[in-house]
């Protein structure tokens, strides 16, 4: 019965160290070219479709349930004004992107949008972005038609002086 209860502890004490390492940040730069699964310290909100880190890069796909509600939530960031640009493109048909602020990255509830849809094209993206209070950022991406992708690299979030 003690090495239960020990092991119990242990494991959620694991739990908090775990969440502990992941800080409020000022910047995020990430390429995700080591990523084989989606980081700790970022979390997703995928429905029933597909949101996955491969090939160097973050995936959202529809599988067959186009118009699900898929976000892409970072880190938590502190309150301030920002420059948010990534590379994003589509592999055709209509998609779009939309910006959120993220109180609690678990409930959907807290997800306020911060920046209009816009639609994916080729183009990198260069979202000015404004939190007033530290919270998550939480890419929203809509994809309208079935076996549709999306797909992210090359994220930058800097301090808008």
């Amino acid at each position: 019965m003690r090495q239960l209860i020990f092991g119990g502890i242990l494991a959620f004490g694991g739990l908090i160290t775990a969440n502990a390492q992941c800080k409020t940040v000022t910047t995020i730069t990430e390429n995700f070219d080591s990523w084989k699964d989606i980081d700790k310290c970022w979390t997703v909100q995928k429905g029933k479709a597909m949101l996955y880190a491969s090939e160097k890069k973050v995936i959202f796909y529809s599988m067959t349930d186009p118009k699900e509600n898929m976000y892409l939530i970072t880190p938590k960031v502190k309150a301030g004004n920002y420059t948010l640009s990534l590379d994003i493109t589509d592999n055709g048909g209509e998609t779009s992107l939309e910006i959120f602020s993220v109180g609690k990255a678990i409930d959907p509830k807290s997800f306020v949008s911060i920046a209009k849809p816009q639609e994916i094209t080729k183009e990198r993206k260069v979202i000015n972005i404004s939190l007033k209070k530290d919270s998550h950022i939480g890419l929203k991406v809509l994809l309208n038609g079935v076996h549709q992708a999306v797909y992210v690299d090359n994220l930058s979030l800097k301090p808008r002086k």
